[in-house]
């Protein structure tokens, strides 16, 4: 497979990055991103790109594609609807857009989360918005699916961009075993997570919302 990851960098991304330079039959990962992974592996290559709204130049690199991993995110605190809508909507929709158009019969797989709400009318402003870029990808390819994870240990290195999320996970770590054992299908691993999105790529599902089983 030609893989293409949005969000590398991000605690997810990560993960899911580490387990296509893994996978025997992942040929190529191209990763599109605003600052560089410090990675080093003869299957990667990156692009620098600073406009998520406008792909128009990344047309050529994402044709005949066979998936793309759409990790990129941030965390609704400290942010208006408008802008917190600019990052978790109309970048990705962007991005499943151009897939669409170059690669329609590629698997794009939109990380959420657990709690979105695919009416995109509800009160809580990062679920609707969530909901809606959902709603969006699925229109927009016949393969498409969104990921709704919910607790996500980071593994083998990975670390999260937001310091406060590192604090969380450093005081859950040892907490782990017994989550996974009390509620088997609300908690996954980064590399879990990121195996499930390639196995997705390689058989599709017959669920285009994916949660709980589907991501461990």
């Amino acid at each position: 497979m030609r893989v293409v990851v949005f969000g590398a960098t991000g605690m997810v991304g990560q993960g899911v990055l580490r387990e296509c330079l893994l996978a025997d039959d992942v040929d190529s990962v191209l990763v599109v991103g605003r600052t560089p992974t410090g990675r080093r592996h003869p299957k990667l290559r990156e692009i620098r790109h600073e406009d998520f709204t406008d792909l128009s130049a990344l047309r050529d690199e994402l044709a005949r594609v066979d998936a793309c991993f759409y990790c990129l995110g941030v965390s609704s605190l400290g942010l208006d609807e408008a802008a917190y809508t600019r990052i978790s909507y109309d970048f990705p929709v962007a991005a499943a857009r151009l897939l669409a158009e170059v690669s329609p019969s590629a698997t794009f797989v939109y990380v959420s989360g657990v709690g979105t709400d695919s009416t995109g009318e509800g009160r809580v402003m990062w679920a609707r918005v969530k909901g809606r870029a959902e709603n969006a990808v699925l229109e927009l390819l016949p393969h498409g699916y969104a990921a709704r994870p919910g607790f996500i240990q980071p593994t083998h290195g990975v670390v999260s961009k937001t310091r406060w999320y590192r604090l969380g996970y450093a005081v859950t770590r040892p907490l782990f075993p017994l989550l996974r054992r009390l509620f088997p299908n609300q908690v996954t691993t980064t590399d879990r997570l990121g195996r499930a999105m390639l196995r997705v790529a390689r058989e599709g599902s017959p669920r285009r919302v994916l949660a709980g089983r589907d991501l461990s």
